[in-house]
């Protein structure tokens, strides 16, 4: 039965599950393919066709994949993926490239042990292409699941520990508060996390990070409440300028700031939350072939993460 079935499914198939999928809407999803809306809804009909069963479940507004369905979008989210990444790797390889490296990683990961690792694998192999995202553990884990990248470099979470991956912890890092240079508090010899949270503005990460998981532990540790005049970001660069906008309190891990310290733009308050952040570490697809250049790649954040 599998041969006859994947005989039948074709490359647009796969475009309109992954459409369908993404916008859970027939619409959205037939003007993303440039088609009209009933041919897609035939396409749709073709598809749960050859699997003989529902695909999409149909709501007043719009549809979302059955559990079948969510299978069937991540593999076509993967083949897609792994087609034009093959497409980009034979055409470097045909100009004399050494390959081709797609790398996902957090920030807090990124300014040291990531970036030292990249050039020098830059350094070795110059020919060799590299694509680098930085985000949260939670999307570069979305991206490791689309296929979109080879390896993610994230903290340990629910999503990592499933049997779809392999984790391997790297290490971990301290959270620092921090202020702008200059700032009424940057001069203080000490300070209470009790009398900061009341008095001062906060730039904070959303509350399912990391950082601020941790920040929420340990104002709870102290019978604290969170607070109340906040910045809420998701973005590492926005939050290092608006802390030079503002008078307000940032939480981020030491290795995110590293350049910021080193350049006196901003200074670590004497507060010690007493809180660790998951570990972080490489995130890959369990079962799926290592390519060299990545196996070279690893290979030098493990010796490198060994330093630290």
């Amino acid at each position: 039965m599998t041969t006859p079935l994947f005989n039948r499914l074709r490359y647009k198939h796969l475009h309109m599950l992954v459409a369908l999928g993404s916008s859970e809407n027939l619409h959205r999803a037939s003007q993303t393919l440039n088609m009209s809306q009933p041919a897609a809804t035939r396409m749709l009909h073709e598809i749960e066709d050859m699997f003989g069963c529902e695909l999409f479940e149909r709501l007043p507004r719009g549809m979302r994949p059955t559990a079948l369905g969510r299978e069937l979008v991540r593999f076509a989210e993967n083949a897609l993926s792994g087609l034009d990444r093959c497409a980009e790797d034979l055409a470097a390889r045909r100009l004399g490239g050494y390959g081709y490296l797609a790398i996902g990683t957090i920030m807090g990961a990124a300014p040291g042990l990531v970036m030292d690792s990249i050039a020098e694998i830059k350094r070795r192999h110059p020919q060799l292409r590299i694509r680098i995202t930085g985000d949260t553990s939670d999307q570069v884990i979305q991206q490791l699941e689309q296929g979109r990248i080879d390896l993610a470099i994230c903290r340990r979470s629910a999503n990592t520990d499933s049997q779809h991956y392999q984790f391997e912890e790297l290490g971990n890092e301290r959270l620092l508060l921090v202020v702008h240079r200059g700032h009424p508090l940057a001069d203080r010899p000490e300070l209470s996390l009790a009398e900061l949270v009341d008095d001062w503005p906060w730039i904070l990460q959303p509350e399912t990070s990391p950082a601020r998981i941790a920040l929420n532990q340990a104002l709870a540790r102290q019978g604290l409440s969170a607070p109340a005049d906040i910045i809420e970001c998701g973005s590492v660069y926005s939050m290092q300028q608006l802390i030079q906008l503002t008078d307000a309190i940032m939480v981020l891990s030491e290795t995110a700031l590293r350049d910021y310290l080193r350049m006196g733009l901003v200074t670590a308050l004497p507060v010690d939350l007493q809180e660790t952040m998951e570990p972080y570490g490489l995130l890959q697809r369990r079962g799926e072939p290592v390519s060299r250049e990545l196996d070279t790649f690893i290979g030098m954040l493990k010796s490198r993460a060994a330093t630290l």
